[in-house]
């Protein structure tokens, strides 16, 4: 596809490599070859976040000009008069000396002068006023330059313009075009950190090809995969999962049994299956990925499901065969990768949260530190995203260990790394909420409320703004103002996560109560007391209506409801029959089991 620019290509990693293929060889689809999802895992008090979509290599990088091993000389300079631009021949001729600039190492601010000038030639040449197709592959080529150069907001209008171009119903060149043009433009916003327009513009791309190719074509299933990894980075798992069930059926006709096709698409349902706590579903289609794997001889994929597969086991609380697991793949990266790269570390930092939970803290400690020396030298090759994600796992660990101060210094590194990087916008607001929840921890309320605010401003940036997680992240937030006695903002970001984890969750969740008790307490500190009876009275009849009354915070609840009639000298007004008579009325919370304490203003988070 032409001049596509890939989420995952940072800018800096090698000098602009673009080509432009000829039309004629053009093909409305994406090539079967793909990255495979990678699977971590996380012990955050914030919700785990899945792995940014791995993107197919139809539009995953631009390919190098291969014809020649030689580096070829550098262009001569050519003075273009700007009048002759009407020239037909002229568009051509300038987009190949954008080709060979770029593929001479020369630098891409002379190609995207030629780029744009070819554009500019096309345009002038339409025919009856039409612009033609080569005019819609020359911005392409645009936008790639001004993303290689980190001008992602400047490659937005290039390639919104590109789009309107092809007409579809003019056949496949147009409908390629037209295709090329939208994933591309998806791919620019997922870097600006849109997931939401991101995934709109891949939906269109999707809608087009469709129309071109039909609904059961093999190129069709690869976009649906591509497009199923964007909604799980935005962790919207049930559109993920149609999107990939999709994709199964299609290489269930079009590819021989246990295809590296059909694995991929295994690894990908394992991990939306275990995003949504089917456990035995994503080890079933674990285990089908490894089988296809096997038979293709591919032995660093079949030890990166192991990881996979352990991490499964582990969530079930099935240690023993979790270790079989792990061990088996470190067998093979060690082999296959030498003892210091990334797989191993990644490894070692899965063996440590193991032997956490199994109450093994000196193994486990162990295992953090030898991946932590596997990450401060890192082999060549190892990009930052991995060593960032490596160490944010192992902050979690340290959490666990109650060593604020140390998961503090790791999640601060991360965070670093990953700060110049395109496309990180989502990751770094986990890090920074996940900052922000350990400075509350240790009553440092001002560092805390700057790390949520960072936090919320970059989910609201990339189109987060009605995930479960921005609301939970809203609540922290609100929190934080609390105890900087900010109770007006408090309010409104209470307000506002109510909103999204009502929409979300539903208001029976335990995050949506949460919410609940702390607007209540709000209002409360604002004087609107009758608001706060409102909210304590809908709290306490979904608990007995809906969720029972054995949870330890119903009594905390229904005394804060008590002492608030009490002082505006009114009397509950339940509608709702209790339900404690469910439960054996005599039998109280055991007295040596304190409740779950409230702060001054009857607080939770």
């Amino acid at each position: 596809m032409p001049g596509i620019v890939s989420v995952k290509t940072p800018p800096e990693a090698q000098p602009l490599r673009i080509s432009v293929p000829d039309e004629s060889n053009g093909r409305v689809g994406a090539s079967s070859e793909r990255s495979e999802p990678v699977n971590p895992k996380s012990n955050s008090p914030a919700p785990r976040r899945p792995p940014s979509p791995s993107p197919s290599t139809s539009r995953a990088k631009p390919s190098p000009d291969r014809s020649s091993g030689k580096k070829k000389s550098p262009p001569e300079k050519i003075v273009i008069d700007e009048s002759s631009l009407d020239n037909p021949d002229l568009g051509p001729f300038l987009l190949k000396l954008a080709r060979d600039t770029i593929a001479s190492g020369e630098g891409p601010n002379k190609a995207l002068d030629y780029a744009l000038r070819a554009a500019k030639s096309f345009e002038k040449c339409a025919i009856d006023g039409e612009p033609s197709l080569d005019l819609a592959m020359s911005l392409h080529v645009v936008a790639a330059i001004y993303c290689s150069l980190g001008r992602f907001e400047e490659a937005i209008p290039v390639l919104e313009r590109a789009i309107k171009v092809p007409e579809v119903s003019k056949g496949a060149d147009h409908a390629l075009a037209a295709f090329s043009g939208y994933m591309q433009l998806g791919d620019t916003h997922s870097m600006l950190g849109q997931l939401d327009r991101s995934i709109e513009c891949y939906k269109d791309g999707l809608k087009i090809q469709m129309e071109a190719l039909g609904d059961t074509d093999p190129r069709v299933a690869e976009t649906c995969r591509y497009l199923a990894e964007a909604h799980v980075q935005a962790m919207q798992f049930d559109e993920a999962e149609n999107l990939c069930k999709k994709t199964l059926e299609i290489h269930r006709v079009h590819s021989p049994p246990a295809s590296l096709e059909e694995a991929a698409d295994r690894r990908l349902m394992a991990l939306i299956c275990e995003a949504k706590g089917d456990y035995e579903s994503a080890l079933e289609h674990l285990v089908l990925a490894s089988m296809a794997m096997i038979a293709n001889g591919q032995e660093n994929e079949v030890a990166a499901i192991d990881v996979s597969i352990g991490n499964i086991y582990l969530s079930l609380s099935r240690f023993d065969e979790a270790i079989f697991s792990y061990q088996k793949a470190l067998t093979v990266f060690k082999s296959s990768k030498g003892d210091n790269h990334p797989s191993v570390a990644s490894v070692f930092v899965r063996l440590a949260d193991l032997y956490y939970k199994t109450g093994k803290l000196r193994e486990s400690r162990s295992y953090c530190e030898n991946a932590l020396r596997i990450y401060a030298k890192p082999v060549p090759g190892t990009t930052a995203e991995e060593i960032a994600c490596g160490l944010t796992e192992i902050s979690a660990i340290y959490e666990l260990f109650n060593e604020p101060e140390e998961a503090l210094k790791l999640l601060l590194k991360a965070m670093k790394l990953l700060e110049d990087k395109p496309g990180q916008q989502s990751t770094i607001a986990g890090i920074e909420a996940r900052m922000g929840v350990m400075f509350y921890m240790v009553g440092r309320y001002e560092e805390a409320h700057s790390s949520f605010e960072n936090a919320v401003a970059k989910l609201r940036a990339g189109g987060e703004r009605k995930s479960a997680f921005f609301g939970v992240v809203l609540n922290q937030m609100g929190l934080s103002s609390v105890q900087l006695f900010k109770i007006d903002e408090a309010a409104e970001l209470f307000e506002e996560a109510r909103q999204i984890l009502e929409q979300e969750c539903g208001p029976c969740h335990q995050d949506t109560l949460g919410v609940y008790s702390n607007l209540a307490a709000t209002y409360d500190a604002l004087g609107r007391v009758d608001d706060a009876i409102e909210i304590l009275e809908y709290v306490l009849k979904l608990r007995e209506e809906k969720l029972g009354t054995a949870n330890p915070d119903f009594d905390d609840e229904k005394k804060r409801l008590a002492e608030l009639l009490k002082e505006a000298g009114k009397s509950r007004n339940k509608n709702a029959k209790s339900l404690e008579n469910l439960i054996d009325p005599n039998s109280k919370r055991t007295k040596k089991e304190p409740s779950r304490k409230w702060s001054a203003f009857g607080f939770r988070s």
